[in-house]
């Protein structure tokens, strides 16, 4: 027979089985939809992840007091049993041991509160304040600046805030060189940062800071901020600023360790390799959905198989050999199956392009409209696949039917 043929034969088949293969066909259209789905949601994300690292200091070290048994790349507190003493601080000695260490290109130490009251226009709202070396600061940050500039050697009263703060925070914008009282000092707005970069906070020079936040001491700092001269040399720098702290500070065991040490590059590759696990799980799950759809398409194709012994029998008769019946049946569950993927990828267009409107988002990262021409292929080929393989044995039994015993079956 021509392929032509096969593919008229198969189309009657499923044309002549409505309601049947089209039940079969809504399962593949699940399974397809949510897999597709469920990878384009994980490109979404990869692809912001990217945006996220390439915007990210990896060569940043941060050191908190208080430690982390179970240390999970997140930052001190996340991940596992605190051991830290409540009375553990950071000081200006530890800054001096760390800068021992080769590899650094800057250190510096910095205290912050989130609950400072802060006024403009006689507004007021409570925001994170932060105060930081301005000598060092303005050369450890990767931030974008909307307008004006950031903290240098000689400011004082001074301070960098975030997007947020100059646009939405107050009723009247905050622009450059507009005062900001907070807890009853006066500070002048020399730099706005750009949209996403630390949107709430107030930045200012350390000793400033001091003198405004509750409980603050000169040479006392919240975290110490350490930038490696290379990401290569990032494990090493930390590796040896955590042996410096435990000289410089007395301690022997680790369970008696009262500092953490963290990077961005550890909380890089830990974010990204959650996110794949996480992928890989939800994946799983609408893999489920295929495999149901693949039961579904075999149970169609045998009872297919059952209602066409009598035609099976008939072309076998006039001289159809058991390669061409096989091929009719097997044409036909990849029919099933294209026909699924097709409509598999329809339904995850809808479902990603809906999602940004529904507000449905994960890290900040909104789905897109539109799947990659190669993702829409691949869903399609996985739906092929799975029709041919659930119509296999269905479609060799129906080839091997012998056509006197086709023609007497009731």
């Amino acid at each position: 027979m021509r392929r032509s043929t096969y593919l008229k034969l198969a189309m009657n088949i499923l044309i002549h089985s409505k309601i049947r293969s089209w039940l079969t066909i809504i399962g593949i259209v699940i399974g397809v939809g949510s897999v597709v789905t469920i990878m384009a949601l994980s490109d979404s994300m990869a692809a912001d992840m990217e945006d996220r690292f390439a915007d990210m200091d990896l060569t940043s070290i941060t050191v908190t007091p208080g430690y982390t048994k179970a240390h999970s790349g997140f930052g001190p507190g996340m991940g596992g049993d605190s051991s830290s003493s409540s009375d553990a601080e950071l000081t200006d000695k530890d800054i001096m041991a760390i800068k021992l260490v080769e590899n650094i290109d800057y250190i510096y130490g910095q205290i912050s509160d989130s609950g400072m009251e802060v006024y403009f226009m006689g507004e007021a709202a409570d925001l994170s304040v932060k105060g930081v070396d301005p000598q060092v600061w303005q050369y450890t940050v990767t931030y974008d600046l909307e307008s004006g500039r950031l903290l240098d050697a000689t400011d004082n009263n001074v301070v960098v805030i975030g997007y947020r703060i100059a646009h939405e925070m107050f009723d009247d914008e905050v622009g450059l060189n507009r005062v900001l009282t907070i807890e009853g000092k006066s500070f002048r707005v020399v730099g706005i940062l750009e949209d996403g970069e630390s949107d709430s906070s107030i930045i200012m020079p350390i000793d400033a800071a001091v003198d405004i936040i509750d409980d603050a001491e000169r040479d006392v700092f919240d975290s110490i901020v350490v930038k490696a001269d290379d990401v290569d040399n990032v494990e090493t720098v930390v590796d040896a600023v955590e042996e410096k702290l435990m000289i410089s500070r007395h301690i022997v065991n680790d369970d008696d360790r009262d500092f953490t040490v963290s990077d961005s590059l550890s909380q890089a590759e830990s974010a990204s390799e959650m996110m794949d696990s996480m992928t890989l799980f939800l994946g799983a799950i609408a893999g489920v959905s295929l495999v149901v759809g693949s039961v579904g398409i075999a149970n169609t194709m045998f009872t297919s198989v059952l209602e066409k012994t009598k035609e099976i029998g008939t072309m076998k008769a006039i001289g159809a050999k058991n390669r061409d019946i096989l091929m009719i049946f097997l044409v036909n569950s990849a029919l099933v199956g294209f026909v699924g993927g097709v409509l598999g990828i329809l339904l995850s267009l809808v479902l990603t392009s809906l999602m940004p409107y529904l507000g449905i988002s994960i890290m900040h990262s909104s789905m897109g409209s539109t799947i990659a021409p190669d993702l829409m292929l691949m869903g399609i080929s996985i739906a092929v696949v799975i029709g041919v393989l659930s119509g296999i044995i269905p479609a060799y039994n129906a080839s091997k039917m012998r056509p006197v015993d086709a023609l007497r079956y009731e």
